[in-house]
């Protein structure tokens, strides 16, 4: 049967379960990507395990979230991942070398092969022909100790591209484009695969920027081919020899159809708060801004800069505008600055920052009070920026140049220059240095880890009880973020090894009184939240779903989840649960307490049972979608408790 590119991936690497949609598969992985924010409860979770050495073919730990040193605590943290990765065999990028994804893209990602990364952003990398999944920490450190990544056999979502993108219009307003027609939840349980004519007209970057933003989309991965593309993108970065060709055979069908025609579309802009929000900037030309913010992982390519730096050349920004520049690599600023693209952009007025994530995670460049920000981020969720009544906008370089130029939202086709036509360098630069290479196994047995005093090593977490009367503390509506549940930011990542200090910002943006009632309910036995659609959207962070747990968080109820959010709530023996009747969610308050007995048979024997509502005769039907093996890790109260298990058996 001819298979799809995605299909070909899942065959080639699939250990356990079969391809039919919905159902639990396991599959090898291949490579694994960390960054700080998430990598350091990775390595205690290593060491928790005893590794001796990463299994993977090649894993590796970027440092590009949590780069302002005001005290300790991140350098701190640093050396500890250095140490780490000294110690189990895994590739280290130092602070400044740059984001994970475009590094990882430049000096690992190869065709053919599978990637997870404790960052929903990875599935930037399936724009190399790979099948490259964002995943909880543990799940990541599970991949690197040689376990399969479970996950749910997603359906198949071709995109074809036809036509060619017109001047001022980029890859981003593809993928936002993709955004306006179906909003944060239309990826969910799929993998997104473009193929078509128009594909050849999109370089490797470009892809990049597409694949990126699958996370937005709520898609457990995005694809591209492996094609003559990715060859030259490979042979620029000295690394052909990784190549193989990767298409879909002739005759291969798709679960889901869908045919975007490149030429037809126009700068598109996510307006506040969510990358859905999406219309042309025609509509909201004219609005004020503050601030102009170019880079980040959504936007990391050399054309995205240089684009930018022709249309400033020779000309100012408006006056008050700050217009923020945010290279993605150490590599990449090294030839925006052969180019003079780097001075083009500081004559205009532009400020120029170091390699990282910086702003897009809230680390530094926040927005002033009840001013508009235009961002090429990939993210507008309420207060991820660092503001915590911020007005985010999503938009592509141009239309941020655009906008910088002029002081006010403007749609780059009505400026009164061509557009400017801007080429890769014909050398670029190939720095074999951003990353440290893994150390051999018999010098790294004597490596130690350096922690500082930052460092909490994770609570005991118990099994389920068979009885549980649950207070619901919060009762939410639609899209709540990870960000809401527990913020980025240069005031909350620092505690990021430290779940005791950490949990003490959960929920805070939602109800600043969850701690402390949290806190109350943990010797009681726990509390309940109740949430609306698209639960969990968002960064993978899984302090979002560990923290509440040390809060007491027994039991999430919504009317659905996005699926990393809900995987790091059962690895942590948080059970969610969806409702049978959406109607019911109308019915709940906050305060009601949920009664539910004889719970372990309940999951075990069927995916669908009744819970009481203390006190109002009420019976609510709830479901659960947990595989024979996550009912065990529920059981014995997270997967941390099932692996010590197991080595016990062993």
């Amino acid at each position: 049967m001819p298979l799809n590119i995605t299909q070909k991936l899942i065959k080639d690497h699939l250990v356990s379960g079969e391809m039919i949609p919905g159902a639990e598969i396991g599959l090898k992985i291949d490579q694994t990507l960390t960054q700080d924010a998430t990598g350091t409860l990775v390595m205690l979770e290593l060491e928790a395990m005893e590794l001796d050495r990463a299994k993977t073919e090649a894993s590796a730990q970027y440092v590009d979230h949590n780069l302002i040193q005001v005290d300790s605590k991140n350098p701190d943290d640093h050396l500890f991942l250095q140490s780490a990765t000294r110690r189990f065999g895994i590739h280290f990028s130092r602070p400044g070398n740059g984001v994970s994804h475009p590094v990882h893209m430049q000096r690992l990602a190869k065709p053919g092969k599978t990637l997870l990364g404790s960052d929903s952003h990875t599935c930037a990398n399936g724009c190399m022909g790979m099948l490259a999944m964002g995943a909880g920490g543990i799940d990541v450190a599970l991949a690197i100790a040689g376990e399969p990544f479970y996950v749910k056999m997603p359906k198949v979502w071709g995109v074809k591209l036809t036509g060619k993108l017109p001047d001022w219009v980029s890859a981003k307003d593809v993928i936002l484009e993709m955004l306006r027609r179906h909003d944060v939840k239309g990826g969910v349980g799929r993998v997104i695969e473009y193929y078509g004519p128009g594909v050849e007209t999109l370089n490797a970057m470009d892809r990049h920027v597409i694949a990126n933003m699958g996370a937005e989309l709520g898609a457990t991965g995005t694809v591209f081919p492996s094609d003559r593309e990715i060859k030259r993108f490979l042979k620029d970065q000295d690394r052909e020899n990784d190549w193989m060709e990767l298409v879909a055979d002739k005759g291969a069908t798709y679960d889901i159809h869908e045919e975007i025609d490149l030429s037809e579309i126009e700068p598109l802009i996510a307006k506040p708060s969510s990358p859905g929000n999406v219309v042309p900037v025609s509509e909201i030309a004219g609005t004020p801004i503050y601030q102009s913010y170019i880079g980040s992982s959504a936007n990391p390519g050399f054309r995205d800069f240089a684009v930018a730096a022709e249309m400033v050349n020779g000309r100012h920004i408006a006056d008050g505008i700050s217009f923020d520049i945010n290279p993605t690599s150490r590599q990449m600023l090294t030839d925006l600055v052969k180019e003079s693209h780097i001075a083009s952009l500081l004559q205009s007025g532009a400020r120029l920052h170091q390699a990282g994530c910086n702003g897009c995670i809230g680390m530094g460049q926040a927005p002033a009070t009840g001013r508009n920000s235009l961002r090429t981020t990939p993210r507008n969720f309420p207060g991820r920026s660092g503001t915590t009544e911020d007005s985010v906008f999503l938009c592509s370089p141009e239309t941020a140049a655009a906008s910088a130029l002029t002081g006010k939202i403007t749609d780059p086709r009505t400026l009164d220059f061509a557009y400017p036509k801007v080429k890769d360098p014909n050398k670029p630069t190939i720095d074999v240095n951003l990353l440290d290479e893994p150390l051999p196994f018999e010098e790294a047995k004597k490596v130690e880890l350096q922690k500082g005093p930052n460092i909490a090593s994770i609570p005991q977490m118990d099994a389920l009880p068979d009885h549980l009367e649950l207070p619901i503390l919060l009762k939410m509506g639609n899209n709540i973020s990870t960000d809401e549940i527990l913020a980025g930011g240069a005031r909350v990542l620092p505690y990021r090894s430290n779940l005791p200090e950490i949990s003490k910002f959960t929920f805070e943006i939602i109800d600043d009184t969850y701690y402390k009632r949290g806190k109350e309910t943990v010797e009681k036995g726990g509390h309940a939240i109740v949430g609306g659609f698209n639960y969990g959207q968002g960064s993978s962070r899984e302090h979002a779903a560990l923290a509440p747990r040390y809060l007491g968080l027994r039991v999430a109820l919504v009317k659905d989840f996005a699926r990393i959010h809900w995987q790091n709530l059962v690895n942590f023996g948080v059970l969610p649960l969806t409702f049978a009747n959406e109607e019911d969610y109308d019915t709940l308050n906050q305060g009601d307490v949920l009664e539910i007995s004889g719970l372990k048979n309940k999951i075990k024997q069927g995916n669908e049972f009744t819970i009481n509502v203390k006190g109002k005769n009420q019976q609510i039907g709830v479901k659960h979608a947990l595989s024979e093996r996550q009912v065990e890790i529920m059981l014995k109260g997270g997967i941390i408790n099932w692996v010590k298990d197991r080595q016990q058996l062993a």
